[in-house]
């Protein structure tokens, strides 16, 4: 299938998250109870709509443990957005949401659109993280934030869509360069020019509703 926008991405956070879970419930639309840990990096692609343009997500997800991480640094580069994931569930593992967005700052150059991901939000009873803490680090970082579910699908689709109609709006709005690489766009064939400035990519009641996903719980 023809697009007009390829989109790189990569899915960072500790092992056991769910990151592969979430590729796989966004590429295939479908949930695996248990999961083989990820050696190195898997990768899926999925094409989305966004402003009657087709937009191709090529998506990197990569292994959380220590012993790959030289491997996986070199993912950072060239990438346009990350899900930055961590588990509702397991304290320490948003706690180390910080090391891992200093990582891809440091090794990503482009303009970066990044996704602050709680997945796991559908196991309430054992949550350790609120989404309000959550949402105030992202607001403080300046970055999105989403809860999810990958075992439900809640908010799958969402934590990339929301993220690539950014990516979208940066480049209507000629903040992005498609022509640089380490921004982690490629144009496709039929891509339309960036329009003029102040270009709307939704309507209101959309753009409401695209700010409601930023911030969603299950």
């Amino acid at each position: 299938m023809s697009y007009a926008y390829l989109f790189k991405y990569i899915i960072l956070g500790d092992a056991g998250v769910g990151k592969s879970s979430l590729l796989m419930q966004f590429t295939e639309r479908r949930s695996q109870s248990e999961m083989e840990p990820t050696i190195g990096v898997e990768f899926g692609a999925r094409t989305v709509v966004i402003d009657r343009e087709q937009i191709k997500l090529q998506i990197w997800d990569t292994c959380g443990a220590e012993m790959f991480r030289a491997i996986v640094r070199s993912y950072y580069r060239e990438s346009a957005g990350v899900l930055l994931v961590y588990d509702v569930t397991r304290r320490e593992s948003f706690d180390n949401i910080s090391m891992w967005l200093e990582e891809v700052k440091k090794h990503n150059h482009g303009n970066l659109t990044a996704i602050l991901v709680g997945n796991k939000c559908d196991r309430g009873s054992e949550r350790q993280v609120s989404a309000e803490e959550a949402q105030a680090y992202a607001e403080q970082q300046g970055i999105m934030f989403i809860e999810t579910s990958a075992s439900t699908a809640n908010n799958v689709d969402a934590a990339f869509t929301v993220s690539a109609k950014r990516i979208y709006s940066k480049i209507q709005r000629s903040e992005l360069d498609v022509n640089d690489q380490e921004n982690g766009v490629k144009i496709g064939v039929g891509a339309q020019p960036p329009k003029s400035d102040h270009v709307k990519i939704a309507t209101a009641n959309q753009r409401n509703a695209d700010e409601d996903d930023d911030s969603s719980c299950c």
